[in-house]
């Protein structure tokens, strides 16, 4: 009987090879089998081997092309079959990439498992973008929350924007219109600065400024897709954050 594989749970980070780990970028040039996120930038699965078997599971909003149930038994087939396999996911493997809910399902039938962390995507796009989520005149608490989820509305946000608080939107594009109401709703001002990082490390990236209430018009209007993070706080507004990532555009 072929001994049982080992399942990697490898956070690929924003979006730049650069920005790899290097455990990351050695087993992705060593995997044979790379079960991978729509989201992984080409350039990254580009560092596979020749002979590697590259398996996207890639998802879209109403649309996945494998639902994770059959994701996870898939990695568990194949470390069963004695290979290991690395499960590439864009940003941290346990930041809203369903690396724990993979984990417990190895763990469950008995497959060794292992993570790799990953630059985050909210760490990641708001360094390239000049963005301190911290910031000891602005900002002493950071929230990471999904805005693309089952209950949006009826989730409690209170309390995690406002003054001295910095507020990070994964998957929030589709219900922009429905965080600002839902954030306004919760008292949070109209005025709050925002931002939108739109493939946040990549050559394409950008980043748009406006305030909370025009916050669904500006995705609309500039046509905003993802890869996208919204970042919610005074920090998006400060004025060597907005220079210096004008002097950046103005040099490209």
């Amino acid at each position: 009987m072929a001994q049982t594989g080992t399942i990697y749970l490898v956070g690929a980070g924003p979006g730049d090879p650069d920005l790899l780990t290097l455990r990351a970028a050695r087993l992705i040039e060593s995997a044979r089998v790379i079960v991978h996120d729509g989201l992984v930038d080409p350039a990254i699965l580009a560092l596979a081997r020749g002979d590697a078997q590259l398996i996207s599971v890639a998802k879209r909003r109403s649309h996945h092309t494998l639902p994770q149930e059959e994701i996870s038994e898939l990695l568990v087939r194949v470390a069963r079959s004695g290979q290991d396999i690395v499960r590439l996911k864009g940003g941290d493997p346990f930041v809203f990439g369903r690396g724990g809910e993979e984990a417990e399902v190895a763990r469950a039938a008995g497959v060794a498992v292992e993570v790799v962390p990953g630059i985050s995507a909210a760490n990641g796009a708001a360094a390239a973008a000049q963005i301190a989520l911290t910031h000891r005149d602005a900002s002493s608490i950071v929230s990471f929350v999904a805005g693309q989820c089952k209950g949006l509305k009826d989730q409690d946000w209170a309390g995690l924007a406002g003054k001295g608080r910095t507020l990070v939107v994964y998957m929030g594009v589709k219900t922009a219109p429905q965080i600002a109401e839902k954030l306004m709703e919760d008292g949070l001002s109209p005025d709050m600065p925002v931002a939108v990082i739109e493939n946040g490390t990549r050559p394409d990236m950008r980043v748009l400024r406006g305030l909370l209430a025009g916050l669904p018009d500006l995705v609309e209007h500039e046509k905003v897709v993802s890869p996208a993070l919204i970042v919610i706080g005074e920090v998006t507004a400060r004025d060597d954050v907005a220079l210096a990532v004008a002097a950046q555009e103005a040099a490209r």
